[in-house]
């Protein structure tokens, strides 16, 4: 009896013991799940300031343009959605999605370019943060296929050696997710999408907002100088690559997972 008796004691033991195992382990996945839930909390935060910041300059309109980052050590992004005016637009608004466009998180339809932010993403390891916008002067440039030279020492240093024209593509298709993945490859920070809008890229999201700041004043300038109809005059040749690898520098950093630290 006493033998029989240990025998029962010890199964219900083992028993027990699984009990509390189990029970660990979903209170683990439990943790787990709260922990992922929370972790695209500041990059949809990030996207929705960023987002009224560059409505209240005047460099987004109405729900034209979309932004997103790269989710860090992932394969996905965090993208505006479709149609949502930025001044309304909220953190739970924003989509994340792998770069297969399988969604993560959020309620509503992403941005009809979000596959072309991916693919960006993919062949531009140096590439953390994407603002894609209608702003004026910019995209005046695109209706006359005019790419803006070397003209200023910034220009060369924080957007690339020119600011190149990519040819149309209608929004949101594979055409115009190809020809941008196939146009950025060249280490340049800022392209003109013709009759579209610009793209400007950064190693992170404040970076990008200065190139779009920096864009709009190379257009303008660029615009009031071919009304003139005089020669235009660039930075010289020795400069714009100086100032090139500098941006090179920071971009190897930001691959490598540094921060740049490259100012002026």
């Amino acid at each position: 009896m006493m033998v029989l008796f240990l025998c029962h004691a010890l199964i219900i033991k083992q028993h027990l013991d699984t009990v509390k195992i189990i029970q660990y382990n979903l209170d683990s996945v439990k943790i787990n799940r709260k922990v992922v839930m929370e972790n695209y909390d500041q990059e949809k935060q990030l996207i929705v300031e960023t987002a009224q910041l560059l409505t209240h300059k005047g460099y987004l309109m109405a729900t034209g343009g979309n932004l997103s980052v790269r989710i860090p050590g992932k394969n996905a992004l965090a993208v505006t959605p479709s149609n949502v005016d930025y001044l309304t637009m909220t953190a739970e608004d924003i989509c994340v999605l792998d770069f297969d466009m399988t969604h993560i998180e959020g309620k509503l339809k992403p941005s009809v370019e979000a596959s072309m932010h991916a693919a960006i993403y993919a062949v531009r390891p140096d590439v953390n943060a994407i603002v894609h916008t209608h702003q004026v002067y910019a995209s005046a440039l695109t209706l006359m296929k005019a790419p803006i030279p070397a003209l200023f020492d910034e220009q060369a240093r924080f957007l690339g050696r020119s600011v190149e024209i990519i040819p149309y593509a209608p929004s949101g298709t594979g055409m115009l997710k190809n020809t941008v993945a196939k146009h950025v490859r060249n280490h340049h920070n800022a392209y003109m999408m013709q009759n579209h809008g610009a793209l400007l890229f950064g190693h992170d999201m404040q970076r990008a907002v200065h190139n779009v700041e920096i864009l709009e004043k190379c257009s303008l300038a660029f615009l009031i100088a071919l009304c003139s109809e005089r020669k235009i005059s660039k930075i010289p040749l020795a400069i714009r690559e100086i100032a090139f690898s500098k941006l090179r520098k920071d971009q190897k950093k930001a691959e490598n997972g540094l921060q740049p630290t490259g100012g002026e």
